[in-house]
């Protein structure tokens, strides 16, 4: 079986380069979901398939020719295309809008979000890799400082990082690019540092090459990402996978402040416990 799509522009060459094999309605289909990409984005699989003219069980016979295991799995790809090219909230929204032809109210809103941010949640320890969380904690403890870098949407991430790690008295260091300056940031992290980057779909180019300039110094990094096929995590010591919700092509942070919260939180309980080990070492033998 050839391997399965894993971006919008990749499945596009796939099926224009298989349509003159496909049967006559699955030639059907691929005009439609080609021809209307954000309607695919959003709607459902009943929806598509009338708007498409077939069955819906037309639709998952050709994602399953293309290698996904369903409709869903494929239809991420588009919402994925989506999110790449309406960078724009107002965009989006219209966009989700004119797919769906639903105005939700706030209240429904609030519902979907918390609901959709409960599951991320719930699903995260068991995502995390025990062993790969100790690993970040030991880069981390063993750093004499941390520097922390995450550009646009995980910024918010990143900051909260730096804060949090102030707060257990860990010296960091938030690469904020502040006047373009990332290449020289990066510069000041030292070998006996540790740096961590936050960055997720379709991963800032900037994180990308601050990532391969920390490779090439060896210095260890730790990853903190949203598919074990980001590019980062071919160049990282450790990364962390985390699923995040994703409401109407608006994806939270929600998971990845947690894990985030988790590790300087972690990182603190280990200083502790060394700050009381040392004590008990300096302390003279009682007669």
């Amino acid at each position: 079986m050839s391997q399965v799509p894993q971006s919008f522009t990749t499945l596009e060459e796939r099926i224009t380069a298989n349509y003159p094999s496909l049967s006559r309605r699955l030639q059907q289909t691929a005009r439609f979901l080609l021809d209307h990409p954000q309607e695919v984005a959003f709607a459902t699989v009943a929806q598509l398939a009338q708007q498409a003219g077939v069955t819906p069980s037309t639709l998952i016979r050709f994602s399953n020719s293309f290698g996904f295991s369903g409709f869903s799995e494929m239809q991420q790809l588009f919402r994925a295309r989506l999110f790449d090219e309406l960078p724009n909230y107002n965009e989006r929204i219209r966009a989700v809008r004119t797919a769906t032809g639903e105005t939700p109210d706030s209240t429904q809103l609030l519902w979907e979000f918390a609901s959709a941010n409960q599951e991320a949640l719930q699903q995260l320890p068991d995502r995390i890799i025990p062993d790969h969380l100790e690993s970040a904690l030991d880069i981390f403890e063993k750093a004499n400082a941390v520097h922390v870098m995450g550009a646009r949407r995980s910024f918010v991430v990143a900051s909260y990082m730096t804060y949090a790690l102030h707060h257990i008295e860990k010296p960091a260091f938030l690469m904020n690019g502040l006047g373009g300056m990332y290449s020289e940031q990066v510069k000041a992290v030292g070998t006996h540092d540790a740096l961590l980057i936050i960055s997720f779909a379709p991963y800032a180019q900037e994180s990308r090459d601050v990532a391969e300039e920390a490779h090439r110094r060896g210095i260890p990094l730790v990853v903190l990402t949203d598919s074990s096929l980001s590019p980062l995590v071919r160049l990282s010591d450790v990364a962390l996978i985390v699923h995040e919700a994703e409401v109407k092509s608006f994806r939270g942070l929600t998971a990845s402040l947690c894990l985030t919260q988790t590790l300087a939180i972690s990182l603190g309980v280990r200083q502790d416990k060394a700050l009381d080990l040392k004590k008990s070492l300096s302390q003279p033998d009682q007669p």
